[in-house]
Protein backbone atom coordinates (compact mmCIF):
# COMPACT_ATOMS: atom_id res chain seq x y z
CA UNK A 1 0.00 0.00 0.00
CA UNK A 2 1.41 3.45 -0.65
CA UNK A 3 1.93 5.50 1.94
CA UNK A 4 0.96 9.35 1.82
CA UNK A 5 3.81 11.91 2.94
CA UNK A 6 2.62 13.53 6.17
CA UNK A 7 4.10 16.41 7.67
CA UNK A 8 5.51 15.75 11.17
CA UNK A 9 3.14 17.21 14.03
CA UNK A 10 3.99 17.07 18.00
CA UNK A 11 4.15 13.24 17.40
CA UNK A 12 0.28 13.19 16.80
CA UNK A 13 -0.69 14.07 19.96
CA UNK A 14 -3.05 17.32 18.89
CA UNK A 15 -5.82 14.62 17.19
CA UNK A 16 -5.99 12.85 20.34
CA UNK A 17 -6.40 16.24 22.54
CA UNK A 18 -9.78 15.59 23.12
CA UNK A 19 -9.48 12.15 24.98
CA UNK A 20 -7.05 13.94 27.13
CA UNK A 21 -8.50 16.96 28.63
CA UNK A 22 -11.03 14.52 30.65
CA UNK A 23 -8.08 13.61 32.85
CA UNK A 24 -6.17 17.08 32.69
CA UNK A 25 -6.46 17.31 36.74
CA UNK A 26 -4.94 13.99 37.01
CA UNK A 27 -2.12 14.58 34.99
CA UNK A 28 -1.67 18.03 36.26
CA UNK A 29 -0.98 16.19 39.85
CA UNK A 30 1.17 13.24 38.18
CA UNK A 31 3.16 15.81 36.68
CA UNK A 32 3.56 17.46 40.00
CA UNK A 33 4.71 14.71 42.10
CA UNK A 34 6.90 13.64 39.49
CA UNK A 35 8.73 17.16 39.47
CA UNK A 36 8.56 16.39 43.34
CA UNK A 37 10.64 13.26 42.73
CA UNK A 38 12.95 14.71 40.36
CA UNK A 39 13.76 18.02 42.92
CA UNK A 40 14.89 15.16 45.20
CA UNK A 41 17.06 13.31 43.00
CA UNK A 42 18.75 17.01 41.50
CA UNK A 43 18.78 17.69 45.61
CA UNK A 44 20.57 14.62 46.59
CA UNK A 45 24.70 15.18 44.88
CA UNK A 46 24.37 18.26 46.55
CA UNK A 47 24.06 15.92 50.34
CA UNK A 48 27.51 14.68 48.75
CA UNK A 49 28.82 17.61 48.51
CA UNK A 50 28.14 18.87 51.92
CA UNK A 51 29.08 15.76 52.96
CA UNK A 52 32.65 15.87 51.39
CA UNK A 53 32.89 19.77 52.44
CA UNK A 54 31.90 19.51 56.08
CA UNK A 55 32.58 16.05 57.25
CA UNK A 56 35.61 14.48 55.74
CA UNK A 57 37.40 17.95 54.50
CA UNK A 58 36.86 19.59 57.90
CA UNK A 59 36.97 16.16 59.66
CA UNK A 60 34.20 17.15 62.00
CA UNK A 61 30.46 15.53 62.85
CA UNK A 62 29.05 18.78 64.48
CA UNK A 63 25.41 18.56 62.64
CA UNK A 64 25.78 15.10 60.85
CA UNK A 65 22.00 13.85 62.69
CA UNK A 66 20.25 16.73 61.19
CA UNK A 67 22.42 15.98 58.03
CA UNK A 68 21.11 12.62 58.30
CA UNK A 69 17.42 13.38 58.92
CA UNK A 70 17.29 15.48 56.04
CA UNK A 71 18.76 12.76 53.72
CA UNK A 72 16.29 10.49 54.93
CA UNK A 73 13.44 12.51 54.95
CA UNK A 74 14.65 13.34 51.15
CA UNK A 75 14.44 9.48 50.13
CA UNK A 76 11.25 9.14 52.22
CA UNK A 77 9.71 11.77 50.29
CA UNK A 78 10.98 10.27 46.89
CA UNK A 79 9.47 7.30 47.08
CA UNK A 80 5.70 8.54 48.38
CA UNK A 81 5.44 11.22 45.30
CA UNK A 82 6.89 8.57 43.00
CA UNK A 83 4.21 5.70 44.12
CA UNK A 84 1.71 8.29 43.76
CA UNK A 85 2.78 9.06 40.39
CA UNK A 86 3.28 5.55 39.16
CA UNK A 87 -0.48 4.98 40.63
CA UNK A 88 -2.03 7.93 38.78
CA UNK A 89 -0.24 6.68 35.58
CA UNK A 90 -1.48 2.91 35.83
CA UNK A 91 -5.18 5.17 35.84
CA UNK A 92 -4.47 7.54 33.48
CA UNK A 93 -3.54 4.80 31.07
CA UNK A 94 -6.58 2.06 31.35
CA UNK A 95 -8.90 4.74 31.66
CA UNK A 96 -7.78 6.45 28.30
CA UNK A 97 -7.61 3.32 26.62
CA UNK A 98 -11.04 2.79 27.61
CA UNK A 99 -12.30 6.22 26.58
CA UNK A 100 -10.33 5.58 22.90
CA UNK A 101 -11.82 1.84 22.43
CA UNK A 102 -15.11 3.12 23.24
CA UNK A 103 -14.96 5.97 20.78
CA UNK A 104 -13.80 3.73 18.41
CA UNK A 105 -16.08 0.97 18.79
CA UNK A 106 -19.54 3.75 19.21
CA UNK A 107 -17.89 5.31 15.70
CA UNK A 108 -17.91 1.73 13.91
CA UNK A 109 -21.53 1.14 14.69
CA UNK A 110 -22.06 4.31 12.72
CA UNK A 111 -20.89 3.48 9.64
CA UNK A 112 -22.07 2.03 6.70
CA UNK A 113 -22.02 -1.22 5.12
CA UNK A 114 -18.97 -0.15 2.60
CA UNK A 115 -16.77 0.41 5.06
CA UNK A 116 -16.91 -3.29 6.66
CA UNK A 117 -16.53 -4.43 3.12
CA UNK A 118 -13.36 -2.56 2.05
CA UNK A 119 -11.68 -3.38 5.50
CA UNK A 120 -10.81 -6.52 6.92
CA UNK A 121 -11.73 -7.69 11.00
CA UNK A 122 -7.93 -7.92 11.44
CA UNK A 123 -7.37 -4.60 10.10
CA UNK A 124 -9.97 -2.77 11.57
CA UNK A 125 -9.27 -4.61 15.06
CA UNK A 126 -5.62 -3.45 15.44
CA UNK A 127 -7.02 0.01 15.19
CA UNK A 128 -9.09 -0.71 18.33
CA UNK A 129 -6.99 -2.42 20.49
CA UNK A 130 -3.08 -2.37 19.24
CA UNK A 131 -2.98 1.65 18.44
CA UNK A 132 -5.01 2.32 21.38
CA UNK A 133 -2.70 0.54 24.05
CA UNK A 134 -0.17 2.65 22.45
CA UNK A 135 -1.89 6.09 22.80
CA UNK A 136 -2.29 4.77 26.48
CA UNK A 137 1.20 4.39 27.58
CA UNK A 138 2.53 7.02 25.14
CA UNK A 139 0.19 10.06 28.12
CA UNK A 140 0.63 8.23 30.94
CA UNK A 141 3.86 6.61 31.36
CA UNK A 142 5.80 8.41 28.68
CA UNK A 143 4.35 11.69 30.37
CA UNK A 144 5.57 10.83 33.81
CA UNK A 145 8.99 9.67 32.28
CA UNK A 146 9.36 13.11 30.39
CA UNK A 147 8.16 14.96 33.37
CA UNK A 148 11.01 13.24 35.69
CA UNK A 149 13.92 13.28 33.09
CA UNK A 150 13.88 16.55 31.73
CA UNK A 151 12.97 18.20 34.58
CA UNK A 152 15.98 16.37 36.39
CA UNK A 153 18.14 17.51 33.03
CA UNK A 154 16.81 21.15 33.15
CA UNK A 155 17.71 21.04 36.95
CA UNK A 156 21.02 19.41 36.99
CA UNK A 157 22.17 21.83 34.14
CA UNK A 158 20.93 24.94 36.04
CA UNK A 159 23.23 22.72 39.15
CA UNK A 160 26.04 22.74 37.21
CA UNK A 161 25.65 25.96 36.08
CA UNK A 162 26.10 27.79 39.54
CA UNK A 163 28.62 25.04 40.61
CA UNK A 164 30.67 26.41 37.23
CA UNK A 165 29.63 28.02 33.98
CA UNK A 166 32.69 27.24 32.05
CA UNK A 167 32.93 23.47 32.39
CA UNK A 168 28.93 23.36 31.92
CA UNK A 169 28.99 25.38 28.89
CA UNK A 170 32.18 22.84 27.50
CA UNK A 171 29.54 19.91 28.37
CA UNK A 172 26.13 21.33 26.36
CA UNK A 173 27.67 22.39 23.38
CA UNK A 174 27.41 18.57 22.19
CA UNK A 175 23.81 19.54 22.30
CA UNK A 176 23.60 21.01 18.83
CA UNK A 177 24.85 17.28 17.54
CA UNK A 178 22.09 15.80 19.55
CA UNK A 179 19.41 18.33 17.74
CA UNK A 180 21.23 17.26 13.93
CA UNK A 181 20.97 13.67 14.74
CA UNK A 182 17.20 13.63 15.75
CA UNK A 183 16.37 15.76 13.16
CA UNK A 184 18.37 12.87 10.19
CA UNK A 185 16.51 10.08 11.79
CA UNK A 186 13.36 11.07 12.17
CA UNK A 187 12.03 10.80 9.13
CA UNK A 188 13.43 7.88 8.46
CA UNK A 189 12.14 5.88 11.56
CA UNK A 190 8.31 7.12 11.26
CA UNK A 191 8.55 5.97 7.95
CA UNK A 192 9.66 2.80 8.39
CA UNK A 193 7.26 2.06 11.43
CA UNK A 194 4.26 3.42 8.88
CA UNK A 195 4.96 0.28 7.05
CA UNK A 196 5.17 -1.95 9.59
CA UNK A 197 1.89 -0.85 11.20
CA UNK A 198 0.20 -1.64 7.73
CA UNK A 199 2.23 -4.73 7.62
CA UNK A 200 0.86 -5.88 11.37
CA UNK A 201 -2.94 -5.12 10.27
CA UNK A 202 -2.76 -7.37 7.35
CA UNK A 203 -1.33 -10.50 9.50
CA UNK A 204 -4.15 -9.94 12.07
CA UNK A 205 -6.60 -9.86 9.12
CA UNK A 206 -5.19 -12.75 7.81
CA UNK A 207 -4.79 -14.70 11.24
CA UNK A 208 -8.41 -13.91 11.88
CA UNK A 209 -9.49 -15.45 8.85
CA UNK A 210 -7.09 -18.39 9.13
CA UNK A 211 -9.57 -18.88 12.36
CA UNK A 212 -12.82 -17.89 11.58
CA UNK A 213 -12.61 -20.08 8.06
CA UNK A 214 -10.78 -22.86 9.84
CA UNK A 215 -13.33 -25.30 8.81
CA UNK A 216 -12.86 -24.49 4.93
CA UNK A 217 -9.30 -24.15 5.15
CA UNK A 218 -9.31 -27.98 6.45
CA UNK A 219 -11.69 -29.02 4.00
CA UNK A 220 -10.28 -27.27 0.72
CA UNK A 221 -7.05 -28.59 1.71
CA UNK A 222 -5.77 -25.45 1.65
CA UNK A 223 -3.58 -24.78 4.62
CA UNK A 224 -0.11 -24.49 2.55
CA UNK A 225 -1.23 -22.02 0.38
CA UNK A 226 -2.42 -19.60 3.68
CA UNK A 227 0.93 -20.80 5.42
CA UNK A 228 2.86 -19.25 2.29
CA UNK A 229 0.61 -16.27 2.57
CA UNK A 230 0.88 -16.10 5.86
CA UNK A 231 4.98 -16.44 5.89
CA UNK A 232 5.27 -13.81 3.59
CA UNK A 233 3.59 -11.43 5.69
CA UNK A 234 5.62 -12.23 8.48
CA UNK A 235 8.99 -12.17 6.92
CA UNK A 236 8.28 -8.58 5.42
CA UNK A 237 7.28 -7.57 8.81
CA UNK A 238 10.75 -9.09 10.39
CA UNK A 239 12.77 -7.45 7.47
CA UNK A 240 10.86 -4.20 8.62
CA UNK A 241 11.32 -4.39 12.18
CA UNK A 242 15.07 -5.11 11.49
CA UNK A 243 15.10 -2.19 9.87
CA UNK A 244 13.57 -0.40 12.25
CA UNK A 245 15.69 -1.39 14.90
CA UNK A 246 18.99 -0.88 12.88
CA UNK A 247 17.82 3.06 12.83
CA UNK A 248 16.87 2.67 16.58
CA UNK A 249 20.33 1.13 16.93
CA UNK A 250 22.38 3.85 15.19
CA UNK A 251 20.45 6.66 16.19
CA UNK A 252 20.96 5.11 20.19
CA UNK A 253 24.55 4.15 19.51
CA UNK A 254 25.63 7.77 17.48
CA UNK A 255 23.19 9.71 20.46
CA UNK A 256 25.60 7.44 23.22
CA UNK A 257 28.69 8.17 22.03
CA UNK A 258 27.40 11.95 22.09
CA UNK A 259 26.82 11.38 25.63
CA UNK A 260 30.28 10.18 26.57
CA UNK A 261 31.82 12.66 24.85
CA UNK A 262 30.33 15.01 27.08
CA UNK A 263 31.45 13.15 30.25
CA UNK A 264 34.91 13.04 28.92
CA UNK A 265 35.24 16.55 28.67
CA UNK A 266 34.17 16.54 32.48
CA UNK A 267 37.09 14.30 33.34
CA UNK A 268 39.35 15.86 31.13
CA UNK A 269 38.66 19.53 32.48
CA UNK A 270 37.47 19.15 35.47
CA UNK A 271 40.66 17.62 37.18
CA UNK A 272 41.70 20.98 38.14
CA UNK A 273 38.42 21.60 40.62
CA UNK A 274 38.90 18.76 42.51
CA UNK A 275 42.98 19.62 43.52
CA UNK A 276 40.39 22.56 45.27
CA UNK A 277 37.24 21.69 46.22
CA UNK A 278 36.42 18.23 46.00
CA UNK A 279 32.78 18.53 46.79
CA UNK A 280 32.23 20.31 44.02
CA UNK A 281 33.93 17.90 41.98
CA UNK A 282 32.27 15.55 43.04
CA UNK A 283 28.81 16.99 42.54
CA UNK A 284 29.46 17.68 39.31
CA UNK A 285 30.62 14.24 38.66
CA UNK A 286 27.18 12.77 39.59
CA UNK A 287 25.49 15.81 37.71
CA UNK A 288 27.66 14.78 34.42
CA UNK A 289 26.50 11.00 34.82
CA UNK A 290 22.91 11.30 36.21
CA UNK A 291 22.97 13.15 32.51
CA UNK A 292 23.44 10.72 31.01
CA UNK A 293 20.39 8.23 31.35
CA UNK A 294 18.08 10.90 30.80
CA UNK A 295 19.89 11.83 27.55
CA UNK A 296 19.70 7.60 26.69
CA UNK A 297 16.08 7.76 27.33
CA UNK A 298 15.75 10.71 25.23
CA UNK A 299 16.92 8.62 22.51
CA UNK A 300 14.82 5.56 23.24
CA UNK A 301 11.69 7.69 23.90
CA UNK A 302 11.79 9.45 20.39
CA UNK A 303 11.73 6.69 18.70
CA UNK A 304 8.71 5.21 20.99
CA UNK A 305 7.14 8.46 20.39
CA UNK A 306 7.96 8.48 16.40
CA UNK A 307 6.82 4.92 16.25
CA UNK A 308 3.08 5.94 18.45
CA UNK A 309 2.59 8.55 16.18
CA UNK A 310 2.09 5.95 13.23
CA UNK A 311 -0.55 4.59 15.90
CA UNK A 312 -2.21 7.82 16.47
CA UNK A 313 -2.46 8.69 12.89
CA UNK A 314 -4.24 5.05 12.34
CA UNK A 315 -6.44 5.70 15.43
CA UNK A 316 -7.29 9.28 14.41
CA UNK A 317 -7.63 7.88 10.35
CA UNK A 318 -10.73 5.47 11.68
CA UNK A 319 -12.48 8.10 14.09
CA UNK A 320 -12.08 10.62 10.47
CA UNK A 321 -13.81 7.93 8.28
CA UNK A 322 -18.00 9.42 7.50
CA UNK A 323 -19.96 7.15 6.71
CA UNK A 324 -22.64 6.76 3.70
CA UNK A 325 -25.65 7.32 5.95
CA UNK A 326 -26.30 9.81 8.28
CA UNK A 327 -28.93 11.80 9.58
CA UNK A 328 -28.96 15.27 9.38
CA UNK A 329 -28.31 17.11 12.68
CA UNK A 330 -32.00 18.46 12.54
CA UNK A 331 -33.13 14.72 12.46
CA UNK A 332 -30.75 13.53 15.39
CA UNK A 333 -32.05 16.90 17.42
CA UNK A 334 -35.89 15.64 16.85
CA UNK A 335 -35.32 12.05 16.64
CA UNK A 336 -31.70 11.35 18.64
CA UNK A 337 -29.37 8.94 17.48
CA UNK A 338 -28.82 5.44 17.87
CA UNK A 339 -26.81 5.99 21.56
CA UNK A 340 -29.23 8.49 22.47
CA UNK A 341 -32.70 7.93 20.98
CA UNK A 342 -36.10 10.33 21.60
CA UNK A 343 -38.44 7.50 21.47
CA UNK A 344 -40.68 9.78 23.07
CA UNK A 345 -40.64 11.91 19.46
CA UNK A 346 -40.81 8.71 16.94
CA UNK A 347 -44.18 8.37 15.28
CA UNK A 348 -45.26 4.97 14.53
CA UNK A 349 -44.49 2.72 11.95
CA UNK A 350 -47.69 1.79 9.51
CA UNK A 351 -45.24 -0.25 6.74
CA UNK A 352 -46.04 2.00 3.11
CA UNK A 353 -43.22 1.72 1.68
CA UNK A 354 -42.12 3.46 -1.67
CA UNK A 355 -39.64 3.55 -4.62
CA UNK A 356 -39.77 6.96 -6.00
CA UNK A 357 -37.76 7.82 -9.42
CA UNK A 358 -34.71 5.72 -7.61
CA UNK A 359 -31.09 5.66 -9.50
CA UNK A 360 -28.51 4.24 -7.32
CA UNK A 361 -25.22 2.83 -7.92
CA UNK A 362 -22.98 1.25 -5.02
CA UNK A 363 -19.93 3.80 -3.23
CA UNK A 364 -17.82 1.89 -4.92
CA UNK A 365 -19.06 1.02 -7.97
CA UNK A 366 -19.07 2.57 -11.78
CA UNK A 367 -22.15 1.19 -13.00
CA UNK A 368 -25.87 2.05 -11.91
CA UNK A 369 -28.04 -0.73 -10.86
CA UNK A 370 -31.07 1.01 -10.14
CA UNK A 371 -32.07 3.80 -12.65
CA UNK A 372 -35.39 5.90 -12.28
CA UNK A 373 -37.01 3.44 -10.35
CA UNK A 374 -40.27 3.44 -9.16
CA UNK A 375 -42.40 1.32 -6.79
CA UNK A 376 -45.13 1.20 -4.19
CA UNK A 377 -45.33 -1.04 -1.72
CA UNK A 378 -48.73 -0.69 0.23
CA UNK A 379 -48.88 -2.01 3.88
CA UNK A 380 -49.53 -5.93 4.31
CA UNK A 381 -48.01 -6.05 0.70
CA UNK A 382 -45.94 -8.72 0.13
CA UNK A 383 -43.03 -7.98 -2.54
CA UNK A 384 -40.12 -11.16 -3.78
CA UNK A 385 -36.83 -10.51 -5.64
CA UNK A 386 -35.88 -13.35 -7.44
CA UNK A 387 -32.93 -14.12 -9.64
CA UNK A 388 -30.00 -15.75 -10.24
CA UNK A 389 -27.21 -15.92 -7.34
CA UNK A 390 -24.97 -12.57 -7.62
CA UNK A 391 -27.85 -10.95 -9.47
CA UNK A 392 -27.96 -8.19 -6.92
CA UNK A 393 -31.09 -9.07 -5.48
CA UNK A 394 -29.81 -6.82 -2.04
CA UNK A 395 -29.54 -4.10 -3.64
CA UNK A 396 -33.75 -3.02 -2.99
CA UNK A 397 -33.49 -4.43 0.73
CA UNK A 398 -30.50 -2.49 1.39
CA UNK A 399 -32.24 0.90 0.38
CA UNK A 400 -35.04 0.33 2.02
CA UNK A 401 -33.29 -0.68 5.47
CA UNK A 402 -30.98 2.56 4.97
CA UNK A 403 -27.97 0.30 4.43
CA UNK A 404 -27.39 2.79 1.13
CA UNK A 405 -28.95 5.70 0.33
CA UNK A 406 -30.18 6.61 -2.91
CA UNK A 407 -28.20 8.21 -5.53
CA UNK A 408 -31.07 10.05 -6.95
CA UNK A 409 -34.51 9.69 -5.69
CA UNK A 410 -35.89 8.87 -2.89
CA UNK A 411 -37.04 5.77 -0.64
CA UNK A 412 -40.77 7.21 1.20
CA UNK A 413 -41.99 5.17 4.26
CA UNK A 414 -45.52 6.02 5.07
CA UNK A 415 -45.01 8.58 2.30
CA UNK A 416 -41.81 10.27 4.00
CA UNK A 417 -38.64 10.44 2.82
CA UNK A 418 -36.58 7.99 5.41
CA UNK A 419 -33.76 9.88 5.14
CA UNK A 420 -36.45 12.86 7.69
CA UNK A 421 -36.29 10.16 10.42
CA UNK A 422 -33.46 8.73 12.22
CA UNK A 423 -32.39 5.33 10.90
CA UNK A 424 -32.93 3.92 14.50
CA UNK A 425 -35.75 4.41 14.47
CA UNK A 426 -36.19 2.69 10.86
CA UNK A 427 -34.22 -0.45 11.75
CA UNK A 428 -36.14 -0.87 14.86
CA UNK A 429 -39.27 -1.44 13.06
CA UNK A 430 -37.48 -3.68 10.74
CA UNK A 431 -37.24 -7.43 11.27
CA UNK A 432 -34.18 -9.08 8.95
CA UNK A 433 -33.67 -12.54 8.73
CA UNK A 434 -30.41 -13.27 6.77
CA UNK A 435 -29.66 -16.08 4.81
CA UNK A 436 -26.11 -16.75 6.69
CA UNK A 437 -27.72 -16.38 10.36
CA UNK A 438 -25.74 -14.98 12.85
CA UNK A 439 -25.87 -15.40 17.31
CA UNK A 440 -24.39 -13.90 19.47
CA UNK A 441 -22.37 -16.02 22.19
CA UNK A 442 -24.11 -16.28 24.90
CA UNK A 443 -28.07 -18.03 25.36
CA UNK A 444 -30.99 -18.52 23.34
CA UNK A 445 -32.78 -16.46 25.35
CA UNK A 446 -30.35 -13.98 25.67
CA UNK A 447 -30.55 -13.90 21.46
CA UNK A 448 -33.90 -13.77 21.14
CA UNK A 449 -34.03 -10.49 23.82
CA UNK A 450 -31.45 -8.41 21.28
CA UNK A 451 -34.72 -7.98 19.25
CA UNK A 452 -36.69 -6.69 21.94
CA UNK A 453 -34.70 -6.36 25.27
CA UNK A 454 -38.21 -5.91 27.25
CA UNK A 455 -39.74 -9.06 26.30
CA UNK A 456 -41.59 -10.95 28.71
CA UNK A 457 -41.08 -14.95 29.06
CA UNK A 458 -44.59 -15.09 27.00
CA UNK A 459 -43.78 -13.09 24.54
CA UNK A 460 -40.39 -14.91 23.65
CA UNK A 461 -42.51 -17.89 24.01
CA UNK A 462 -44.70 -16.88 21.18
CA UNK A 463 -42.30 -15.17 19.06
CA UNK A 464 -40.76 -19.02 18.92
CA UNK A 465 -44.03 -20.85 18.40
CA UNK A 466 -44.83 -18.12 15.04
CA UNK A 467 -41.50 -19.54 13.85
CA UNK A 468 -42.27 -23.53 14.76
CA UNK A 469 -38.63 -23.22 16.73
CA UNK A 470 -40.20 -24.74 20.20
CA UNK A 471 -40.06 -28.51 19.38
CA UNK A 472 -36.16 -28.13 18.54
CA UNK A 473 -35.64 -25.60 21.67
CA UNK A 474 -37.68 -28.18 23.73
CA UNK A 475 -34.92 -31.26 22.77
CA UNK A 476 -32.16 -29.30 24.12
CA UNK A 477 -31.14 -30.10 27.35
CA UNK A 478 -30.80 -26.54 28.98
CA UNK A 479 -33.48 -25.14 26.45
CA UNK A 480 -33.40 -21.17 26.11
CA UNK A 481 -30.57 -21.22 28.33
CA UNK A 482 -28.56 -23.06 25.94
CA UNK A 483 -25.61 -21.39 25.18
CA UNK A 484 -25.01 -21.17 21.43
CA UNK A 485 -21.23 -20.76 21.53
CA UNK A 486 -19.56 -18.15 19.55
CA UNK A 487 -21.06 -16.99 16.24
CA UNK A 488 -24.03 -19.55 17.43
CA UNK A 489 -21.20 -22.83 16.22
CA UNK A 490 -22.69 -25.09 19.16
CA UNK A 491 -25.95 -25.14 17.35
CA UNK A 492 -26.73 -26.06 13.46
CA UNK A 493 -27.37 -24.03 10.74
CA UNK A 494 -30.85 -24.92 10.92
CA UNK A 495 -31.26 -24.14 14.79
CA UNK A 496 -29.55 -20.92 13.92
CA UNK A 497 -31.84 -19.82 11.52
CA UNK A 498 -35.15 -20.30 13.34
CA UNK A 499 -33.67 -18.86 16.57
CA UNK A 500 -33.13 -15.48 14.53
CA UNK A 501 -36.48 -15.80 12.77
CA UNK A 502 -37.77 -15.71 16.16
CA UNK A 503 -35.40 -12.70 16.71
CA UNK A 504 -36.67 -11.01 13.97
CA UNK A 505 -40.42 -11.12 15.05
CA UNK A 506 -40.49 -10.69 18.51
CA UNK A 507 -40.76 -7.30 18.33
CA UNK A 508 -43.54 -7.35 15.90
CA UNK A 509 -42.18 -5.67 13.24
CA UNK A 510 -43.96 -3.85 10.47
CA UNK A 511 -41.77 -4.39 7.77
CA UNK A 512 -40.20 -8.03 7.54
CA UNK A 513 -37.29 -8.80 5.49
CA UNK A 514 -36.67 -12.11 4.66
CA UNK A 515 -32.85 -12.57 2.71
CA UNK A 516 -33.20 -16.17 1.42
CA UNK A 517 -34.44 -17.61 4.46
CA UNK A 518 -34.66 -21.04 3.99
CA UNK A 519 -31.47 -21.21 1.25
CA UNK A 520 -28.51 -22.81 3.99
CA UNK A 521 -30.94 -25.44 5.91
CA UNK A 522 -32.12 -28.58 5.70
CA UNK A 523 -35.67 -29.83 3.95
CA UNK A 524 -36.91 -30.31 7.54
CA UNK A 525 -36.33 -26.77 8.75
CA UNK A 526 -37.27 -25.27 5.00
CA UNK A 527 -40.52 -26.45 5.77
CA UNK A 528 -41.07 -25.58 9.11
CA UNK A 529 -39.83 -21.41 7.98
CA UNK A 530 -42.32 -21.34 4.79
CA UNK A 531 -44.80 -22.61 6.92
CA UNK A 532 -44.16 -20.19 9.68
CA UNK A 533 -43.33 -17.62 6.87
CA UNK A 534 -47.35 -17.72 6.13
CA UNK A 535 -47.88 -16.73 9.74
CA UNK A 536 -45.78 -13.90 10.70
CA UNK A 537 -45.80 -12.35 6.84
CA UNK A 538 -49.68 -11.31 7.55
CA UNK A 539 -50.30 -8.02 8.82
CA UNK A 540 -46.96 -7.06 7.75
CA UNK A 541 -45.35 -5.49 4.55
CA UNK A 542 -42.96 -8.27 3.60
CA UNK A 543 -40.08 -8.30 1.30
CA UNK A 544 -38.53 -11.39 0.69
CA UNK A 545 -35.22 -12.82 -1.45
CA UNK A 546 -35.72 -16.24 -2.88
CA UNK A 547 -33.86 -18.43 -4.90
CA UNK A 548 -36.74 -21.33 -4.60
CA UNK A 549 -39.08 -19.77 -7.09
CA UNK A 550 -41.79 -22.15 -5.72
CA UNK A 551 -41.74 -20.21 -2.59
CA UNK A 552 -43.07 -16.66 -4.06
CA UNK A 553 -46.18 -18.00 -6.41
CA UNK A 554 -48.65 -15.92 -3.92
CA UNK A 555 -46.77 -12.59 -3.68
CA UNK A 556 -48.01 -9.43 -4.55
CA UNK A 557 -45.26 -8.05 -6.68
CA UNK A 558 -42.44 -10.31 -7.68
CA UNK A 559 -38.92 -8.56 -9.06
CA UNK A 560 -36.87 -9.84 -11.31
CA UNK A 561 -33.33 -9.32 -11.59
CA UNK A 562 -30.38 -9.89 -14.17
CA UNK A 563 -27.09 -8.68 -13.61
CA UNK A 564 -27.95 -5.89 -11.42
CA UNK A 565 -30.55 -4.76 -12.77
CA UNK A 566 -34.52 -5.11 -12.17
CA UNK A 567 -35.58 -6.36 -15.80
CA UNK A 568 -39.39 -8.04 -15.30
CA UNK A 569 -42.04 -7.53 -12.41
CA UNK A 570 -45.21 -8.62 -12.08
CA UNK A 571 -47.00 -11.39 -10.48
CA UNK A 572 -46.42 -14.94 -11.18
CA UNK A 573 -49.27 -15.54 -13.39
CA UNK A 574 -48.23 -12.31 -15.47
CA UNK A 575 -44.38 -13.02 -15.26
CA UNK A 576 -45.23 -16.95 -16.10
CA UNK A 577 -47.65 -15.70 -19.13
CA UNK A 578 -45.20 -13.40 -20.55
CA UNK A 579 -42.36 -15.51 -21.01
CA UNK A 580 -39.58 -13.88 -20.42
CA UNK A 581 -36.62 -14.42 -18.15
CA UNK A 582 -38.65 -15.64 -14.97
CA UNK A 583 -40.46 -17.63 -16.77
CA UNK A 584 -36.92 -19.43 -18.28
CA UNK A 585 -35.61 -19.55 -14.76
CA UNK A 586 -38.87 -20.92 -13.25
CA UNK A 587 -39.44 -23.71 -15.70
CA UNK A 588 -36.06 -24.35 -15.82
CA UNK A 589 -35.65 -24.54 -11.71
CA UNK A 590 -38.89 -26.56 -12.15
CA UNK A 591 -37.29 -29.77 -14.24
CA UNK A 592 -34.61 -29.62 -12.25
CA UNK A 593 -36.57 -30.07 -9.05
CA UNK A 594 -38.56 -32.91 -11.27
CA UNK A 595 -35.31 -34.67 -11.98
CA UNK A 596 -33.72 -34.41 -8.62
CA UNK A 597 -36.95 -35.66 -7.10
CA UNK A 598 -37.17 -38.84 -9.73
CA UNK A 599 -33.64 -39.73 -9.10
CA UNK A 600 -33.65 -39.56 -5.50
Amino acid sequence: MMQEKKKFSFFGIPKIARFLKKYRKEMLLMVLFGLSGSLVDIILPLFQKHALDNFVRGNTTDGIIVFAAMYVFSVVFAAVVNYFACCLAMTIEVSINRDLRQSAFNHLQTLSFSYFNQNSVGYIHARVMSDTSRVGELVSWTLIDSVWRISYLAGSIGVMFYLNARLTLLVLLILPLLVVLFTVFQRKILRVNREIREINSNITGNFNEAIMGAKTIKSLAVEDELYSGFVKNTSEYKKKSVMSSHLRGLFAGTMNLASSIALAIVLWQGGYIAESDVGTFSAFMSYAQGMMEPVRWLVDIISDLITTEANIERFSALLSVKSDVVDTPEVIEKYGDSFEPKRENWEPIKGDVEFKDVTFKYPDGDEYVLEDFSLKVPFGSHVAIVGETGAGKSTLVNLVCRFYEPTVGKVLIDGKDARERSQLWLHSSIGYVLQTPHLFSGTIRENILMGKPDATDEEITAAIKAVSADEIIAKLDDGLDTDVGEGGDLLSTGEKQLISFARAVISDPKILILDEATASVDTITEAKIQAAMEKVTEGRTSIMIAHRLSTVKNADVILVVKNGKIVERGTHSELIKSRGYYYELYTRQYQDEKTAKILS
